[in-house]
């Protein structure tokens, strides 16, 4: 189904409207739907260089509106509206009706698939090769703000005996997807060594959604107004963090003025908390008494003795006045 079926014709009924909007009974059909066609051919004839990329019709019980959406209205109008004048002339010569032209300028021609084909086709008839043709279009398209675009050309390619087909694409071109905005056009390049098809896919999105969106919440407004202390809305926080807000920095917080911005008081007005410190760790070794005196006799006794050294419990002397025990040696090894 991905290349048989019209991306316009998927989408007629669902997403898109149609570009003849009349009715008409059985008997009169036939000769209605043939005059359509020959209308739109003359005008494509006629309008080739005005970029004309769809044309609408629509029909009352006496009067017939020609809707033209083409990228160049000042060829359209001419000089003081003359050529829109001889074009309606010509419209209600052929249908014997009341004929009303109106033209609509496309803004972005380069986001319209039947201009984009139309372009690559003259530079085809120019003798420009096709892959730098359809890569200079794929890159105009993007630019101009298409999420994906696809240009293929089918014929007789670089005058090889063969036809055969090349394609291009940039982004992504949903094909299947029945809300994507998928805009097609196709033309004929006529080149002297035969006639080459073109046809551009252009993606520049999804279809509106009719569904209404949620309005987002309104966001919370400041307290602080004219003439309003900022004191004031302080005992609306919470406890826990009211409790943390020390009595002197609310106190000297002053009313704010009209015209003045809201601010905090200067660093040096608000009151710092400052935090206990921690006491220090008495050594083991300095006995230290709390009225300040001297360590008396008693105090030092009661204190743990310093550990000696083996080299002081050498020559140290008991309480009782033996000697202290000599170390042994230590027995040296002979190497050998």
């Amino acid at each position: 189904m991905g290349h048989k079926v019209h991306p316009n014709g998927f989408r007629l009924g669902v997403y898109r409207n149609w570009e003849a909007k009349w009715f008409a009974p059985d008997k009169e059909y036939k000769a209605l739907l043939l005059e359509d066609v020959r209308l739109r051919r003359m005008l494509l004839a006629r309008l080739k260089n005005a970029g004309v990329a769809r044309i609408e019709t629509e029909r009352s019980s006496s009067a017939l509106t020609v809707t033209l959406h083409t990228a160049k209205p000042g060829i359209v109008i001419g000089k003081g509206g003359t050529s829109v004048d001889q074009l309606r002339d010509e419209l209600e010569k052929r249908t014997g009706k009341r004929v009303r032209v109106t033209i609509q300028e496309i803004k972005k021609p380069e986001l319209s698939a039947q201009l984009v084909a139309e372009n690559v086709a003259a530079q085809l008839e120019k003798r420009i090769a096709f892959r730098r043709a359809i890569k200079q279009s794929l890159m105009k398209t993007m630019r101009a703000g298409a999420q994906g675009v696809k240009i293929r050309v089918k014929g007789r390619l670089g005058g090889s005996e063969m036809g055969r087909i090349e394609w291009n694409r940039e982004g992504r071109v949903p094909l299947h997807t029945l809300k994507a905005d998928i805009d097609f056009g196709q033309t004929e390049a006529k080149t002297t060594f035969g006639r080459i098809g073109v046809s551009a896919w252009v993606y520049t999105g999804n279809f509106p959604d009719d569904v209404p969106q949620r309005a987002a919440p309104a966001a919370a407004e400041e307290p602080a107004e004219g003439g309003v202390p900022i004191g004031a809305s302080l005992p609306q926080i919470p406890a826990p963090v009211a409790e943390l807000i020390p009595a002197e920095s609310i106190a000297t917080i002053a009313p704010v003025a009209p015209g003045e911005p809201a601010g905090l008081p200067a660093p040096a007005a608000a009151a710092t908390v400052e935090a206990p410190a921690k006491p220090k760790r008495a050594t083991k070794s300095k006995a230290t008494i709390e009225t300040g005196e001297k360590a008396t006799a008693e105090t030092l006794e009661k204190a743990p003795p310093k550990r000696a050294s083996r080299a002081k419990a050498a020559t140290a002397t008991t309480d009782t006045g033996e000697a202290a025990k000599t170390p042994k040696p230590r027995a040296t090894r002979k190497k050998g």
